[in-house]
């Protein structure tokens, strides 16, 4: 492996100079650095990645109850990847101040049919594409503008963060190429550790569910050079036509879907990590999230929030970090009039941040459920981490939507069949997660992966029967220069 690298280096190397892109002795450091000259760098990037996926009875097999004339197969295979290339530069405007940009595409696709039955798909999309202009000081008070489309993150990612779309038509489903925005403007200004940030995001979501939605806002930080953080994270949804579903009047019947629900949407999030401990304490760590949401067109008022502890047994070999978390997001009350749903945007949703459960957080988004999840992880080489993971996964409301209320059931009241959605036991499902991480070498990563989700008495509400459990495994590798 490190001899092909070394390989496509030298390859790339005797190209640029013959080229006359970049000097020799400035290549023989770093091959991706084009002109590295005072006052002006530009740069290449590239990342790549593959992904190999299994799945076994899918969604605990509930195409059979829910859609049987559908053909879905709940036990596929697919294999997904995608190239990024881009460029960047950074040149001198003056003594104290720089102009910066980036250009990159993503190009992806997938062979097979993946979990929500898309297969042979691909497209090429734009991923960064800005402008921007900072201050260059060393010390005292500085500043950061750009324009147009860049990731950007708020705080801990639990409502903003996954500005990009990948899967279905787009192909990649699990790697998910695609984080940055359609479009940006963002200023930063702070001193030392505070950090005060007014954004304007518009996300780049698949062209046959765009929602139109934008979002503008500001972010108050004050980090420290150790990791431990506070923040503030308020905005409003300028406009958007995305649809929420809410509950019917005591649970019965289906969810009553409201078009445009979240445009004029508000929010406020408060969020925080901190070591409070020295000495023999010192690996003990808490973190915490809360965020509020309201909307008086729809008379809407929804929260979420999380806590987390843990401990870094940092003098004690392979280095174990034990975490529990706790994170709760409200659902709709099918015995109120208000909306109590809470809307989780775009948020980070990965096992290390925002997602709910593993598998599970495939089936159900951040809203009306709840998760006690525990992780266990281990270093045994510098190169090697092992990472065990355990989520139970229970609703807030009951009869009341979990996502968007699919696998509404026949439920028979008052010797009646009638409609019901969500579930009728809070016990949704329990997940198990192990994964393995190697640093192949500084550019190149390998991650596999096993899960198992067990279905609970919610989840077997749905098809009054034992539902099967939900296996999968994967096996990725990324590349990034």
């Amino acid at each position: 492996m490190g001899n092909m690298r070394d390989g496509r280096r030298t390859t790339a190397t005797l190209l640029a100079i013959g080229l006359g892109l970049v000097p020799a002795a400035a290549s023989a450091q770093d091959p991706m650095l084009l002109i590295d000259e005072p006052g002006l760098e530009v740069r290449l990037h590239f990342q790549a990645g593959v992904n190999v996926v299994a799945e076994q009875n899918l969604f605990w097999n509930f195409a059979d109850t829910f859609a049987p004339e559908a053909n879905f197969d709940s036990d596929t295979r697919w294999l997904e990847g995608y190239l990024m290339p881009g460029i960047s530069f950074t040149a001198d405007a003056g003594d104290l101040l720089a102009i910066y940009g980036k250009l990159s595409f993503v190009a992806s696709g997938t062979l097979g049919t993946d979990a929500f039955d898309a297969g042979g798909t691909g497209a090429i999309t734009l991923e960064d594409g800005y402008l921007g202009l900072r201050s260059t000081a060393e010390t005292g008070p500085f500043f950061d503008i750009s324009l147009g489309p860049r990731p950007f993150k708020a705080g801990t990612g639990m409502l903003i963060a996954n500005g990009g779309s990948s899967g279905f038509e787009r192909g990649a489903l699990k790697l998910g190429p695609r984080t940055a925005w359609e479009q940006t403007a963002l200023l930063r200004f702070g001193q030392d550790d505070v950090t005060a940030t007014a954004f304007f995001i518009d996300a780049n979501e698949l062209s046959d569910t765009d929602s139109g939605t934008k979002i503008a806002g500001g972010d108050l930080r004050y980090e420290t050079d150790d990791g431990q953080y506070g923040g503030l994270t308020i905005g409003h949804v300028l406009e958007s036509n995305s649809p929420y579903p809410r509950a019917a009047d005591g649970g019965i019947g289906p969810p009553v879907i409201m078009p445009g629900a979240r445009d004029g949407l508000s929010f406020v999030n408060a969020y925080g990590r901190t070591q409070p401990f020295d000495g023999a304490m010192a690996g003990f760590f808490i973190g915490g999230d809360l965020a509020y949401q309201w909307n008086p067109e729809i008379d809407l008022q929804a929260w979420g929030g999380r806590i987390q502890i843990g401990y870094v047994f940092e003098e004690l070999s392979w280095a174990p970090t034990i975490a529990y978390s706790y994170q709760t997001f409200s659902g709709d009350d099918p015995s109120t009039s208000r909306v109590e749903r809470f809307d989780p945007l775009y948020y980070e949703g990965n096992p290390n941040a925002w997602s709910t459960g593993t598998k599970s957080s495939m089936m159900f988004l951040n809203s009306n459920v709840n998760a006690h999840q525990l992780s266990l992880q281990v270093r045994p080489t510098e190169a090697d981490t092992w990472t065990l993971r355990y989520a139970h996964i229970r609703a807030n409301e009951l009869n009341s939507p979990i996502q968007f209320g699919q696998g509404t059931r026949l439920d028979i009241i008052d010797g009646t069949p009638t409609p019901i959605a969500g579930v009728g036991d809070y016990h949704l499902a329990d997940d198990v997660y192990l994964e393995y991480s190697r640093v192949i070498n500084p550019n190149t990563f390998l991650t596999a992966g096993v899960s198992i989700s067990i279905p609970g008495k919610g989840m077997d509400s749905l098809t009054k029967e034992n539902s099967p459990n939900w296996l999968g495994g994967f096996v990725n590798v990324i590349v990034n220069f």
